[in-house]
């Protein structure tokens, strides 16, 4: 059986294949700021796309999408706000969420753009 963590690295490397299928270019995949994570970071045209990506095993208590709590979101968009500085970016930025949901070999996957909007 599979470890949590591998189920995550898994569902990074379908959600690059999926956003790759639907016109997006990856630009960087695990970025790190100090503790901060940013899963996937690409570009939809003249977006800026992070690309947070959630996944289960099976069906479990809660949906994937349910793991994103405001905790997690504060720090994403804290990692975004690193990644635009750093990188100097004029890119109007999206927040998306991926969830994948493993049921045996099979899966599925679900794209939520605009998953969430920095606060000001």
């Amino acid at each position: 059986m599979l470890s949590q963590r591998e189920i995550g690295s898994i569902a990074e490397q379908l959600a690059k294949k999926y956003l790759q299928k639907n016109g997006m270019q990856i630009i960087e995949t695990n970025w790190y700021h100090g503790h901060l994570e940013l899963d996937i970071i690409a570009r939809d045209g003249n977006e800026l796309v992070i690309v947070e990506v959630k996944s289960r095993n099976g069906i479990r208590f809660e949906h994937p999408a349910d793991a994103l709590k405001n905790i997690k979101i504060k720090r994403i968009i804290e990692a975004a706000e690193a990644y635009i500085m750093e990188k100097r970016s004029d890119l109007e930025t999206r927040f998306d969420l991926i969830t994948i949901i493993f049921f045996g070999n099979d899966f599925e996957i679900e794209h939520f753009k605009n998953a969430f909007f920095p606060t000001m």
